[in-house]
């Protein structure tokens, strides 16, 4: 199922991830340019986890939107708040991307094992056993589901 379906969707992306504080209203020619960028990045996260070459045209377009304006920090009485458009806020996202690809970081990404889940994380577990994106969610669905399997097992 496609998570950035509508630019609605992208927006609450933005504003849900950290990325920015304010949506940025976008509409569906950022949509379709996030969408290339998520799968340019999707493509260089799985080669370096495969431990493949990276994709040379996923990293001309990660490196083209890196190079982007930066998402805007204003200081105020309440903190830090990040604003700016859809194609700064993909500048952040290219950017977060080439520092943990280039950087020690990227030996930490994992694929989520439940075999349902398409989420990659840092897995900075100590021992770097980790196997979940998240305990609360795929981790808890695959103890469920084996302690299930376990009980209608002891039953038959």
């Amino acid at each position: 199922m496609e998570k950035l379906a509508t630019p609605e969707l992208l927006d609450d992306w933005f504003v849900e991830s950290g990325m920015l504080d304010l949506a940025p209203g976008a509409d569906e020619a950022d949509l379709a340019i996030a969408v290339e960028l998520r799968e340019a990045v999707y493509s260089l996260v799985a080669a370096r986890i495969d431990g493949r070459p990276l994709p040379s045209d996923a990293v001309t377009e990660v490196n083209l939107h890196a190079s982007g304006l930066p998402v805007t920090l204003r200081l105020g009485p309440d903190g830090t708040t990040r604003t700016g458009s859809v194609t700064q806020g993909l500048a952040a996202l290219a950017r977060e991307t080439v520092e943990i690809l280039g950087g020690p970081e990227g030996a930490l990404l994992r694929e989520c094992a439940r075999p349902e889940c398409t989420q990659v994380y840092l897995d900075r577990s100590r021992g770097h056993r980790r196997e979940w994106c998240a305990m609360r969610t795929c981790g808890n669905r695959v103890k469920a589901a084996a302690y299930r399997a376990r009980q209608s097992s002891a039953r038959s």
